[in-house]
């Protein structure tokens, strides 16, 4: 039996253990990434079978762990708090049950403020509790700072080339996460089919690509490169038509759940690459071009054959070139020619040019052409291919016959002689070039000189061989020798003749004459054969150079200001000649000296630029030699004198000196001429004052302890060098006379506080700042009524003269700003809504005090509340109609906190006996309770609010008072009983309760006992009439236990008769 009893038990808690509910979710923390879609899985088991179970989704956040925030239900549609009843609606938030015991949450969208604990709960379906009902997990939310580049582009290939493409991966996540990248190709054809996976690189660093290219990335063709630490490169080779579409990059951040799983936080594409591809065409043509088909005997022949073929970099191609079926030249793959028997000894004289000037251009080019090069050209092509069963075909194609004349040579020779002036200064160049037009051979020049009236005889000067020698003439030999005559063959039609150091003698015609020349014959036996002649003259004038030099001095500035600069021009003439130089001496003579003084009356050189082109300083120095520079232009004719930040020290009088110098043949130098140039007189004086002081008036009205902010600002200044004293002042609003000096900021920033600062006792108030270089502030810390009054600001501009001096400007005072200052208005209100209490004796009356609005945030309070009494009158109409009431103080709490300390005096004080409780709910809400209430209480209660503030030193002041509306409270008294009365006395709630029962029950045995004896009686005297003598019924007694119910003992009627 026992046994049995033990299996019973075992088998109810193994039915209790397979029973037990268990509730399980996704495993946290889970971290997403801000606008991706999560899902978080929920299941239920241990329930009983057959029954649906229902899912509701709540979440808590890290700020308020315990309180409740509502998502989701499968069970109610109105179950989500407001927060999130939009997103729920809009199924952006939404639940999807799986099966009858499993659902899975989504938020498609997720957001930060999602970031908490998520709760799973499932109401019980089972009748009783057991196990657990709900699972929680953590999300966390952080932001997506995944980026995804690649320039958008349109790329066109020709099938058989190589594409790359980078893209650029990143993200800044402080999780650990991998990233997988992979390329995708998506068909332009079809929009809606799915994207061709081409290569990727997943989150474990393992490279796959999709099935058709997985082949192509075994052989090398496809290739996915990490080139750095963001940037993925995608490398085709040898493309195909059907890689042509839209490319693009694909990147997933994954993160790794706590259960070991990868989830995809977010994905992103870059740009879309469009990719064309061209299909190779394996067909070709040949084109011949030349400029022109007839030409001239001599003249160079230039015939360019080119291949138009697709891909021809990667094709064999052998290019012949074949004359009037004669061949000229071979040019196979490797670009090498092979020239034909009869052009061998013409490639080597270089008169025949072969080449392959690119992939698919090839040249022939005959220098020199003949009579017998007359005739046709062509060119074949030939195209090797390899076959797929590794064997070679030849394709060959030959262009069009191209007709070439060649006339035989005549000389149209037409010659010009021009010179770089037809007037040149003495020591300058003569430069002289001879041009010849229309050459078809080699050229021979002759130059020759005459008198410039071309009487007398020519004198031959140089002259230069058809194969270019120069040879000189006796008389021009020497010259030449040391390099001041050169004859030059500039081009092959262009010869030149120029004199260095041109001298009077060489003033006269120069004449320039041509010969043309023809080579006839073969190797080894060559002769030439003059064809033509030509002749061209040029005069020449040679001018001195004393008949034109010149010196003269100028100025753009007479007058400037201090720290401005001046040039100084001394501009000599004619231009500066090599042969014949010339030096430049700048002279000064300050200003205010007089010409008399021996010392500082005479000019004093300053800067001489020498004839070889040096500098030499004087002993005069400007500016102490740091601000004065000087240059001349590459002609040497301007000579200038710059004097940067002028200042005092040089106003004066400037003037320029030049010296012509000759070098003679021993190289020794003799002084030619010597000039003065005309005076300058520079004056430097003072800027004048641009400075400018906004001066709008204003005027602002600022609330006792606030900030006071005044500008002054600067509109212009004269310099951007200039430096600013500000004096700011303030003129008391009592109407005194004189402004007060409030503060001085000196130019270096020094501050220097006024007399009214530290009278007024400002000095720890106020603060003067520079917020630019020409925006100052003037503040006010904690404001007073006192410091009301006009204020301004004087600035004093100075600035720094060249030699680092301070001098003052100009003044100038601001526009004025009316300041006053003032308690803050007055808002105080307090509820005045008047009400009625009626409340039982020994109640509570709870009294009520609200300041819906007050003058300051920073405001404290004084609650005093007050009650008037009725006056006592007999009759009730008489007290209705009264208005004469008394007025006593019934509680008060001052604005520092301390009870009895407002404005008047509590009747009751404050203590642990007292009836008074006082509560401060806000800081704008009080209330009064007075406890057990008594009929004394009776009156009209109100509260009488006084507010106050702390001036800015720290002094507390009355703003305003104001009383709320009456609040009447009537006590009713308790009216005596005989039920309070008898509850009240122990002695007698007994007497009257308990005491009468065994009376009762003594009185009801003797009756018993009294009709019993009277029945038996009754037995023995019913024999006269037959009728009892006595019937008495039981008397009905009725009472009640309780104190409110006395029993009561009564008779009814028939109870006797």
């Amino acid at each position: 039996m026992a046994t049995g009893a033990l299996l019973l038990a075992f088998a109810l808690l193994a039915g209790v253990a397979v029973a037990q509910r268990v509730v399980t979710v996704q495993s946290g923390p889970l971290v997403r990434t801000e606008g991706s879609h999560i899902t978080i899985m929920c299941n239920v088991s241990g329930y009983k079978e057959g029954v649906e179970q229902d899912f509701e989704w709540s979440m808590y956040l890290p700020s308020a762990p315990d309180r409740e925030i509502r998502i989701v239900s499968t069970a109610q549609s109105n179950y989500a708090y407001a927060v999130y009843a939009q997103r729920v609606n809009s199924k952006e938030i939404n639940v999807e049950r799986l099966s009858g015991d499993s659902a899975m949450l989504h938020i498609t969208k997720v957001q930060a403020k999602d970031q908490g604990l998520f709760e799973c709960y499932t109401p019980n379906t089972d009748g009783r509790y057991l196990g657990s009902y709900s699972a929680r997990t953590n999300l966390t939310v952080i932001a997506d700072s995944l980026t995804v580049t690649a320039p958008a582009q349109t790329l066109s290939k020709v099938e058989g080339d190589t594409l790359q493409l980078t893209c650029e991966v990143s993200r800044t996540t402080l999780q650990h996460t991998h990233l997988s990248v992979g390329w995708y190709l998506r068909s332009p054809e079809d929009a809606t089919a799915p994207p061709q996976e081409l290569v990727t690189l997943s989150r474990d660093f393992v490279l796959r690509s999709g099935g058709p290219y997985r082949q192509r990335m075994a052989a090398g063709d496809l290739r996915l490169d990490k080139t750095s630490a963001t940037a993925y490169r995608l490398t085709i080779h040898k493309l195909q038509p059907v890689d042509q579409g839209l490319l693009y990059c694909q990147a997933a951040e994954w993160i790794q759940d706590t259960d070991g799983s990868w989830f995809a936080m977010t994905r992103k594409q870059s740009d879309k690459t469009q990719l064309r591809i061209q299909p190779t065409d394996r067909d070709f043509s040949i084109q011949v071009s030349t400029e022109r088909r007839s030409f001239t005997a001599g003249e160079p022949l230039e015939l360019h054959c080119t291949i138009e073929a697709q891909n021809v970099p990667e094709r064999f191609f052998s290019v012949s070139w074949v004359f009037s079926s004669s061949p000229v030249a071979v040019v196979g793959p490797s670009a090498v020619p092979v020239l034909g028997p009869d052009y061998v000894s013409r490639e080597a004289a270089g008169h025949m040019t072969v080449r392959k000037e690119s992939t698919n251009v090839h040249l022939l080019k005959l220098q020199h052409l003949r009579p017998e090069d007359a005739g046709k050209y062509i060119c074949r092509v030939t195209e090797r291919e390899k076959t797929p069963t590794g064997d070679f075909i030849d394709r060959s194609k030959r262009s069009r016959n191209v007709q070439i004349t060649v006339q035989p040579l005549k000389s149209n020779i037409t010659v010009s002689l021009s010179s770089n002036s037809s007037e040149v200064l003495e020591g300058d160049v003569v430069q002289l070039t001879c041009s010849v037009q229309s050459t078809t051979g080699p050229l021979s020049v002759i130059w020759q000189w005459t008198d410039k009236q071309g009487t007398g005889p020519a004198v031959e000067v140089a002259s230069i061989d058809r194969d270019g020698t120069v040879w000189h003439s006796p008389p021009y030999r020497e010259r030449s020798s040391y390099g001041e005559i050169r004859v030059e063959k500039v081009q092959a039609d262009t010869f030149s003749l120029s004199l260095y150091n041109a001298l009077p003698g060489d003033e006269g015609q120069y004449h320039c004459t041509a010969t043309e020349w023809l080579r006839t014959g073969t190797e080894p036996e060559l002769n030439w054969e003059k064809i033509g002649e030509k002749l061209a003259t040029k005069t020449i004038t040679v001018k001195t150079v004393e008949s034109s030099f010149m010196v003269s001095a100028s100025s753009r500035t007479p007058s400037v200001t201090f720290g401005d600069s001046f040039d100084l021009l001394c501009l000599v003439k004619p231009r500066h000649n090599p042969r014949v130089p010339t030096s430049v001496t700048w002279r000064f003579m300050p200003a205010g000296t007089e010409a008399g003084d021996e010392d500082e009356g005479e000019f004093k050189d300053l800067v001489t630029f020498t004839r070889e082109g040096t500098l030499q300083w004087g002993e005069q120095l400007l500016g102490l030699g740091t601000r004065t520079t000087v240059d001349r232009s590459h002609s040497n004719t301007n000579f200038r004198l710059s004097v940067t930040r002028a200042g005092r020290r040089e106003a004066g009088k400037y003037q320029c000196t030049a010296v012509l110098w000759r070098k003679n043949y021993d190289n020794s130098w003799s002084e030619v001429a010597n000039r003065t140039s005309n005076l300058l007189g520079i004056s430097v004086v003072q800027p004048e004052s641009k400075l400018r002081v906004q001066r709008t008036n204003q005027s602002h009205v600022y609330l006792e302890d606030s900030r006071v902010r005044i500008n002054c600002s600067i509109s212009s200044q004269t310099s951007q060098d200039s430096q600013h004293a500000v004096l700011w002042y303030v003129r008391r609003a009592t109407g005194s006379e004189a402004d007060e000096l409030l503060l001085r900021i000196e130019r270096s920033g020094a501050f220097e506080y006024g007399a009214y600062a530290e009278e007024e006792r400002l000095r720890r108030r106020v603060q003067a700042e520079r917020l630019s270089s020409r925006l100052y502030v003037l503040t006010l810390n904690r404001a007073e009524i006192s410091d009301s009054g006009t204020y301004y600001c004087l600035v004093e501009e100075w600035l720094s003269d060249p030699d680092g001096a301070w001098y003052r400007v100009s003044r100038e005072s601001s526009g004025v700003t009316q300041v006053l200052v003032r308690q803050p208005e007055i808002r105080l209100q307090v509820e005045e809504l008047e009400s009625n209490i009626t409340v039982k004796e020994s109640a509570s009356i709870r009294l009520g005090c609200s300041i819906p609005s007050q003058s300051s945030k920073d405001s404290r309070f004084s609650v005093s509340w007050y009650v008037e009494h009725p006056k006592d009158e007999e009759d009730e109409e008489d007290e209705e109609q009264s208005v004469e009431e008394e007025k006593e103080c019934v509680f008060s709490i001052g604005h520092d906190a301390v009870f009895g300390n407002g404005n008047c005096s509590p009747r009751e004080e404050p203590g642990p006996d007292s009836r008074l409780q006082f509560e401060r709910m806000t800081s704008d809400q009080y209330s009064l309770t007075i406890q057990g209430a008594q009929p004394t209480d009776t009156g009209r209660y109100y509260c009488h609010v006084e507010e106050w503030l702390l001036n800015p030193r720290n002094a507390w002041y009355r703003l305003a008072t104001n009383n709320s509306g009456f609040t009447i409270v009537n006590v009713m008294q308790q009216v005596s009983t005989l039920q309070s009365v008898v509850c009240a006395n122990n002695s007698l709630f007994y007497f009257v309760f308990f005491y009468p029962f065994p009376i009762f029950g003594i009185l009801f045995i003797a009756v018993l006992l009294v009709r019993y004896k009277s029945r038996s009686h009754s037995k023995s005297q019913e024999g006269k009439n037959g009728a009892p003598l006595l019937w008495i019924k039981e008397p009905h007694l009725s009472y009640s236990p309780t104190c409110l119910d006395p029993p009561a003992l009564s008779l009814h009627p028939g109870s006797v008769d």
